[in-house]
């Protein structure tokens, strides 16, 4: 195959890539992996070896676990329900329908929600224990969304590193 079209399909992945690691419907840093493994290859992993594969490859998995673990740390610190994490998965979901600001707070929403929902059976006590539910709630979420836009940022930085280890090899 020509490597014009190769070159042109492993920068596309890599783009793509970098547009996933905002966009939760793609696998942001499992493109640009893939656009890197694509160009080393091309190249006859001379440039890029093994070595810096590997290296490549550990910040890709790094992202990954970084993405998810940082909501989690988000919501536990607040002391999130299960509903709220469900609630918060649900949001990411929902979200994705609802273009870029759904993806950035409907996480939030959907914690809030599942935290309030969880702490329903509290609510017939008192007018003050339903504020106090409703004040959790909202701190859950805003934890929630938090750790996940920390996540974010954390992905999008391990990202643009992935590419720029893989320009320098390239380079040099």
């Amino acid at each position: 195959m020509n490597p014009t079209v190769l070159w042109a399909a492993s920068v596309l992945l890599i783009l793509t890539g970098l547009a996933g690691t905002v966009l939760p419907v793609l696998p942001g840093t499992a493109l640009v992996l893939a656009g890197i493994v694509l160009g080393a290859w091309i190249d006859d992993f001379t440039r890029v070896g093994p070595v810096m594969l590997t290296i490549i490859a550990v910040l890709a998995v790094l992202a990954w676990v970084l993405e998810y673990v940082a909501g989690l740390l988000g919501a536990k610190r607040a002391g999130a329900s299960r509903l709220a994490l469900i609630g918060a998965a649900v949001g990411t979901v929902v979200g994705l329908f609802m273009g870029f600001v759904g993806v950035l707070f409907m996480p939030l929403v959907g914690a809030a929600a599942g935290e309030y929902w969880a702490r329903r059976g509290q609510l017939a006590t008192s007018a003050q224990t339903v504020r106090q539910a409703g004040q959790q709630a909202v701190r859950v979420g805003v934890s929630t969304w938090i750790g996940i836009m920390v996540g974010l940022v954390a992905k999008v930085v391990i990202a643009f590193v992935m590419v720029g280890l893989f320009i320098v090899a390239l380079l040099v």
